[in-house]
């Protein structure tokens, strides 16, 4: 396989054949089919792998994309910008306190970062594979509202490409209108490598979306969700949910605080309810 896709890499360097879009694609098609066979062999893909890997994939998409404007390309960066914040704020383990702890083992974390205010990490292991999950908190996005009670309606504004959109989110008001109705304009992009998708996004300004009457318009990122298969049991999936909001207006730190970790914990709760049917 591979003697042919290398002569196949080699028929699309010559230019005239280089304008032949089906060759483009085929050609990003089998090399990334071959790839994932080397992988296969080994315990472990090697670091070359992976990045020629995530070359071919994004090779392959913008092969089937339109042109995008400079609008467009402002918020594709955003959300780039977001994802990678994220992931590196996830990936520092260092400082972070534990704020509740689920008799069922969620867990929600916290830590303050110079740049970014408080943050809240939430460990949770769904009783569901990772494409059902997945699916429900992108696919069915729009249809957040009709079982989270913290969500009133997510609605996309618009979609660019495939894994980019804009979304209006009105936040329902908290049990004894603690914290009063808000609302969020956000970029939000999806990324999958392998087994491990990621889900992110961060406050943007929409100009069909200006603030609306009695809501107060709240920021809110980088944010991010991990998903994994969890180890040794496909048929789970270990969800970290990253949450950074300043939800404006004035309210005490304290009462921001208990109401972000319940908001983590009352989702997955009520994330599984929704898988469960």
């Amino acid at each position: 396989m591979l003697p042919a896709t290398s002569k196949l890499c080699a028929a699309i360097s010559y230019r005239h054949l280089r304008n032949m879009t089906g060759l483009r694609r085929q050609a990003a098609v089998a090399i990334s089919q071959e790839l994932s066979r080397l992988a296969s062999r080994s315990p472990g893909p090697s670091t070359w792998i992976h990045q020629v890997r995530r070359r071919s994939s994004l090779l392959s998409s913008r092969l089937e994309e339109k042109p995008f404007s400079e609008m467009e390309m402002s918020y594709i960066k955003q959300g780039e910008e977001a994802l990678q914040k994220s992931l590196r704020i996830l990936e520092d383990q260092n400082d972070w306190k534990t704020e509740t702890v689920a008799g069922n083992g969620d867990k929600v974390l916290s830590k303050v970062l110079p740049d970014v205010g408080k943050v809240f990490r939430l460990e949770v292991v769904v009783d569901q594979p990772l494409d059902t999950v997945y699916g429900e908190l992108v696919d069915n996005m729009e249809q957040m509202g009709d079982w989270n009670p913290s969500v009133k309606e997510v609605r996309i504004l618009e979609k660019i490409g495939k894994d980019t959109v804009i979304t209006h989110e009105k936040a329902a008001a908290t049990p004894g209108n603690i914290v009063g109705p808000r609302d969020f304009v956000s970029v939000r992009c999806s990324r999958r490598r392998g087994s491990t998708c990621v889900l992110a996004g961060m406050s943007t300004t929409y100009g069909a979306m200006p603030e609306q009457e009695g809501f107060i318009r709240a920021e809110n990122g980088p944010t991010c969700m991990v998903l994994r298969p969890l180890p040794g049991s496909p048929s789970q999936t270990r969800l970290t949910w990253l949450l950074s909001i300043d939800l404006k207006g004035w309210l005490p730190k304290t009462i921001i605080n208990q109401v972000l970790s319940q908001t983590q914990v009352d989702f997955a709760k009520h994330l599984r309810q929704r898988l469960a049917r």
